[in-house]
């Protein structure tokens, strides 16, 4: 998948001055289908979270360009949904003046639907890019209103979007077994024989990391996520229906599924649908498109409403799947060390920018001869920019990266092996006590969640307050979760697993890849987040103990900035955690660096 060109680009892919023709163009399309608003959540019919360009539809009409939101328009409002990462960009990028900023979290589309859709009207929706829960919840927060909520046929951005994108036709590609650790025909096995305990012929699959994850295949669909779209049907015998674009297949490709894979086109997947009529079909209304449910209850199905059944066992990576995420780290650690060592001489020129630097990072990654692409955009922010959660570095918002000021680096690389994610903050120059205090204080609660021992059955949001309590300390916090679940060589993004303080069921297993990524943020000035990924491992029996307990395992080795640490912050065991993480990131990577990197290598992670 590795490319000539860059895998990010900087320019500006969102513009406020065309929210006004465009939503007026939707206003007058629903008109014409007797409709009186329209939801656009931030999705596709796999409920993605980054969207192939023909998706990317709340873009489009918002100019908003993060990852997670929605929107709903109506005849005379509009409004946009964002979470707290995306606060401040929100407001800098769409018309303020024709869609009002509002809380994605604490109220969302059905509670400003609640309120505000009027008495009688009829509120349109895409029954490909919504839930059948999210739109169970559309409904209710539509007739609360007095009002209908209706789906569509197709949706109406397509029908006013000029130049709007094909589809993504990319060859899908085998992901060999000394990856993957375990062949589609093992992993179709299992999970037909846990459909035959619930009396179930067959389950759906909607979602794109659980379709690649099943029949060890990767693709290049989507942007920075090694995604080939497709459905898939298991059936309970183990063979699987693919519904893959034929352009996208392959002579290798055909026999690394074998025999126990049918292709079909995507066009056959609503007609697959409609042939279980008096069968028992698991379909999960969490993850799956609401036209999926529909489709089956309407031919006639029995659904069993259960959990899509690839995303536990893909979130438990194998043996070999670990070991390829640690040699994956490795290699990108040296990356990053010597991207530091270089940034440390090129910021102090005082002529550095935000796109240069992050352009240098992608340099070195590809330098390691490994690199597929880079895993997300990466967020490059000085300053205030590092502020804005998930900032996106764009030409008209480049800046230098003055002297005195932090600069964050949220970055991360999909090698074949693995994929990582890792955010660094360092200082140009000098800081104030405050900056000092701040960051010391995200370093505690990163190495608090690092250290945290918890027995079976413990959740994410159970382990949230651990990273959290240094800041809470003196009245502070941060918008965002604190962990979310890694693939390997798929979604930076992957569930069930969370580390937040939602309170997602799912208990932490062995064998799990989260991210450690506390964070601050002062908007204005400068924002603070310091993110490794680690591993839930089993850990050996403690003495006196009465419970099996688990902990994390640290992966990723890049030296945290000492410049930053107000020393007397730290308790003894903090400062014995950061000496041996250092001494480890040192020993693990000194030999892969050039000697000018190595001095300073051994400089940074000196203990303090």
């Amino acid at each position: 998948m590795d490319k000539n060109g860059p895998f990010q680009t900087y320019d500006d892919v969102s513009d406020a001055a065309q929210c006004a023709p465009r939503i007026k163009a939707l206003r007058a399309e629903l008109s014409k289908r007797g409709l009186d608003g329209f939801v656009i959540p931030h999705s596709d019919e796999h409920q993605s979270e980054y969207l192939p360009a023909r998706a990317e539809r709340l873009a489009w009409l918002t100019a908003f360009t993060g990852s997670a939101g929605a929107a709903v328009v109506l005849m005379d409002k509009a409004v946009v949904f964002t979470d707290g990462r995306y606060t401040l960009q929100v407001r800098a990028q769409t018309d303020t003046k024709l869609f009002e900023p509002r809380d994605l979290v604490a109220e969302g589309p059905q509670g400003w639907i609640s309120d505000h859709l009027p008495r009688g009207a009829k509120l349109g929706y895409d029954p490909w890019l919504s839930t059948a829960n999210a739109v169970a919840g559309l409904r209710t927060a539509a007739e609360r209103a007095g009002g209908t909520l209706v789906a569509c046929d197709s949706n109406p951005i397509d029908a006013v979007w000029a130049g709007q994108p094909p589809p993504p036709q990319n060859p899908a590609i085998p992901h060999p077994f000394n990856l993957a650790g375990e062949t589609s025909a093992s992993k179709r096995a299992r999970l037909a024989e846990d459909l035959k305990k619930t009396g179930a012929d067959a389950a759906v699959v909607t979602l794109a990391d659980s379709v690649c994850w099943l029949l060890n295949m990767r693709g290049s669909d989507v942007p920075h996520t090694p995604f080939a779209l497709a459905f898939a049907i298991l059936n309970s015998d183990a063979s699987v229906d693919l519904f893959l674009d034929e352009k996208k297949r392959s002579a290798e490709l055909i026999a690394h599924l074998g025999d126990g894979v049918r292709l079909q086109p995507p066009d056959k997947f609503v007609l697959a649908l409609d042939g279980f009529k008096g069968k028992k079909i698991v379909a999960d209304p969490a993850t799956a498109a609401a036209a999926v449910l529909d489709r089956l209850h309407r031919a006639g199905a029995t659904i069993k409403h259960q959990p899509d059944p690839c995303q536990l066992p893909k979130a438990c990576k194998n043996p070999l799947e670990i070991e390829g995420m640690r040699k994956a780290h490795i290699r990108d650690g040296s990356a990053m060390v010597r991207f530091l060592a270089w940034f440390g001489d090129a910021a102090a020129g005082g002529e550095l920018t935000e796109i240069a630097a992050a352009e240098a990072l992608e340099g070195f990654r590809r330098a390691t001869g490994c690199l597929s692409d880079l895993s997300f955009d990466s967020i490059s922010g000085a300053g205030s920019n590092g502020a804005i959660v998930h900032y996106r570095v764009t030409r008209s918002t480049n800046r230098v990266i003055g002297q005195n000021e932090m600069f964050l680096i949220d970055s991360g690389a999909q090698y074949p092996d693995g994929t990582t994610d890792v955010t660094r903050t360092v200082m140009v120059g000098v800081p104030t006590a405050e900056m000092k205090d701040r960051f010391t204080r995200v370093l505690k609660g990163h190495i608090a969640l690092a250290t945290a021992r918890f027995p079976d059955g413990t959740i994410g949001m159970q382990l949230d307050s651990f990273a959290r309590r240094p800041l809470w300390d003196v009245g502070l916090d941060y918008d965002h979760g604190t962990g979310h679940g890694v693939g390997s060589y798929l979604s930076v993004h992957e569930g069930p697993q969370n580390i937040s303080k939602r309170p997602i069921a799912q208990k932490l297993i062995p064998g799990m890849i989260c991210s450690n990524e506390p964070g601050f943020y002062k908007a204005g000035a400068f924002g603070i987040r310091i993110e490794n990924l680690v591993v839930v491992t089993d850990l050996e029996d403690i003495p006196g103990g009465e419970r099996k307990m688990m902990g994390l395992e640290t992966i990723t080795l890049v030296p945290i900035d000492l410049n930053l640490v107000e020393v007397g912050l730290l308790t003894e065991g903090e400062r014995a955690w950061l000496n041996a993480y250092h001494a480890r990131v040192r020993e693990t990577l000194h030999h892969l660096v050039d000697d000018e990197t190595r001095v300073w290598l051994e400089r940074v992670t000196k203990a303090i």
